[in-house]
């Protein structure tokens, strides 16, 4: 059977794949759902949960000996210059045992919690963003995780011990003609007797290069006694048929080892299925729940190196008779980077912690850490270039060639970038998230907006909405946040977990505004979902902050100083709350839909006269057709 190069699906479809992906159950209870609900469940992160004795012995031993791998072995502007990891970097990144971060000791790794995962991360990310993509694609979404989640005990004793130790693995999913649309999946696994033939490509396959292992996501044919659907592979990088087609450049992450992977007539053992079939989407979702976290703590990253150089040049540099950083204009970009450095660190290390100790459902909590790391990040690696000014622009290879100190601003800019792309978009994350947060009205109310459903289904949901909603409004009234001295105990911070008390009720009300007025047609409504769901992420970073800053008051780490920063991050906050409300309601979004309808269709193209289009020939999707290499394999194993 050969697989199509394409797939066409129609919108039901797509979404009818996507949900079915979903995790439907609560089972656990959910801060970040709370909130969007209008529900302030401070108890599910206050007091701010804390790590095991012995697993913060473990991490900082650890952190110790990568922080001495990172000063003396890991040369980033080397990277940067020849966009390449060297083999003996990577080597010694195994030795050390960085591949198996979060793997069980039993297998070889580590075992360390996902808080000093982040923290390793982040630290091995300020070094070489490159090399910080590398370990998180390996362990984040590579084979271990799914492997831990999912795997059978046969495959964890097979594979783990190689991934603790020697093997990179990468995780293929995108083609190219699917990105966030699974339904278009073109590759094919065709069973046949205790194997599989995959046939296909992959694209933007992080690791893809230097991988020893992949999990592939590939299309199994329904057939007698094969459920068939989207499921999840262990492939042997080195199998006949695989050839690495093209080592993938791009403005940022130079040394980032990913390319384009072809399968041709690969045979795989049935025994190296992860799951049923059919599970391949649910079990690549599941694995990003915590797997995303990794990406917002190099964020934090980033963010702790911004305020070092914004501090050390703003105060060497002068202006007009004083240091820059007194300079309002500057001084307002600096505390914006320290507050935010703060609040998102705050975000990321509850976060994780929840997921170590499991008690909580955090599939929201990292999906907001995810994309306000992202957003944040950004901004902070934009406001140092902006305060660094020509230096900012510049290299840190022309900077040290004219001798002046090799800070490498722009190359952090460049790198940053990504990050609102990878392991889904901003626009996809603000779908993604406001899916979940609307779970709620949909699981009662969701059958009397479906237009497939019939007469009698929609009168059963209108008793259940009924009910729910005579229940649930009443309590969106009123709350603690209008009772002034609710949460004392936080001090000067009080008032902020009170503005997010009234917020969050505030933003329920809002969505069922929403849900009311636009009813089936919420779901493009994707300006206001966007706005909704960035509330919602500005809500729980105040809450992450607040009660950081009291957890660090209480045990004596830089309290003060801490609930200083916590009261900066939660003033800024506050004003872009305000602004997205406002825009909830008073926005271009209709106009914006007839200009684009206008764009399309080439009202507008005498706007486009006057300059020339410097893009070479070729299509706008390279063709994916199976079939045999075409291409040298460049695919090169590091031993």
């Amino acid at each position: 059977m050969t697989a199509p190069s394409t797939r066409n699906v129609s919108e039901r479809e797509a979404r009818q794949v996507a949900e079915a992906a979903r995790e439907q159950d609560w089972r656990k209870p959910s801060f970040a759902k709370e909130l969007f609900l209008g529900r302030f469940r401070l108890d599910l992160i206050h007091p701010h949960p804390t790590p095991a004795a012995e697993a913060v012995q473990r991490g900082e031993e650890f952190l110790a000996k990568l922080r001495d791998f990172c000063e003396t072995k890991i040369d980033g502007a080397r990277i940067e210059r020849e966009a390449q990891i060297p083999d003996e970097t990577i080597a010694g990144l195994k030795e050390i045992g960085a591949l198996g971060m979060k793997i069980d000791t039993k297998y070889g790794g580590l075992g360390l919690t996902q808080v000093y995962y982040n923290k390793a991360l982040a630290l091995v990310g300020s070094a070489s963003p490159a090399i910080g993509a590398l370990l998180s694609a390996h362990q984040s979404i590579g084979v271990p995780q799914p492997l831990k989640l999912f795997g059978t005990q046969e495959q964890k004793d097979q594979f783990l011990p190689r991934l603790a130790r020697t093997d990179i693995s990468a995780f293929l999913l995108t083609e190219p003609d699917v990105g966030s649309d699974p339904a278009r999946l073109a590759t094919m696994a065709v069973p046949d007797g205790d194997e599989y033939v995959l046939d296909g490509v992959k694209l933007w396959t992080t690791n893809g290069v230097v991988a020893d292992l992949l999990v592939v996501m590939a299309r199994v044919p329904k057939s007698e006694g094969h459920k068939g659907g989207i499921t999840a592979f262990v492939v042997e990088a080195g199998s006949d048929g695989i050839t690495v087609e093209n080592r993938n450049a791009f403005m940022g992450l130079r040394g980032l080892e990913n390319g384009v992977t072809r399968f041709h007539q690969v045979r795989v053992p049935a025994a190296n299925r992860i799951g049923p079939e059919g599970a391949g989407l649910k079990i690549a979702l599941t694995t990003l729940n915590t797997g995303r976290l990794s990406l917002p703590a190099m964020c934090v990253g980033v963010g702790k190196w911004c305020l070092k150089i914004a501090r050390e040049w703003s105060a060497a540099r002068e202006q007009w008779g004083k240091p820059v950083a007194q300079h309002e204009a500057v001084g307002g970009k600096i505390s914006f980077i320290a507050a935010t450095t703060f609040a998102l660190e705050a975000v990321v290390d509850l976060s994780s912690q929840m997921a170590d100790e499991d008690r909580n459902d955090i599939r929201i909590e990292a999906a907001l850490a995810k994309l306000y790391g992202s957003e944040m990040g950004w901004l902070m690696a934009d406001e140092l270039v902006q305060i660094r000014g020509g230096r900012g622009f510049e290299t840190a290879e022309s900077l040290a060639a004219r001798g002046e100190r090799a800070v490498p601003a722009e190359q952090v800019l460049r790198d940053m970038r990504i990050n609102r792309i990878f392991e889904g978009s901003t626009e996809i994350m603000h779908l993604l998230i406001a899916r979940e947060a609307v779970d709620a009205h949909l699981s009662v109310a969701g059958d009397l907006i479906d237009p497939e459903k019939s007469l009698g289904d929609k009168g059963k949901a209108a008793a259940r909405a009924g009910g729910f909603y005579a229940r649930w409004l009443p309590k969106l009234v009123a709350g603690p946040g209008q009772v002034p001295g609710t949460y004392a105990e936080f001090g000067e911070l009080a008032t902020h977990l009170r503005f997010v008390e009234r917020t969050s009720r505030k933003l329920a009300r809002s969505t069922f505004y929403a849900m009311s007025r636009w009813q089936g047609r919420m779901e493009t409504k994707q300006g206001f979902l966007g706005r909704i769901v960035d509330i919602g992420a500005e809500l729980f970073a105040m809450s992450a902050a607040c009660v950081r800053a009291e957890h660090l008051k209480a045990t004596g780490e830089h309290g003060r100083e801490a609930h200083q920063l916590a009261d900066v991050f939660c003033r800024q906050a506050r004003i872009r709350v305000e602004e997205l409300f406002a825009r909830l309601w008073t926005n271009t979004d209709d106009l914006d839909r007839k200009v684009v309808a206008g764009v399309l269709t080439g009202t507008y193209t005498w706007l486009e006269e006057g300059v020339i289009d410097p893009s070479g020939d070729g299509p706008w999707i390279a063709d994916a057709t199976p079939g045999p290499a075409r291409r040298e394999n460049v695919h090169r194993r590091i031993r």
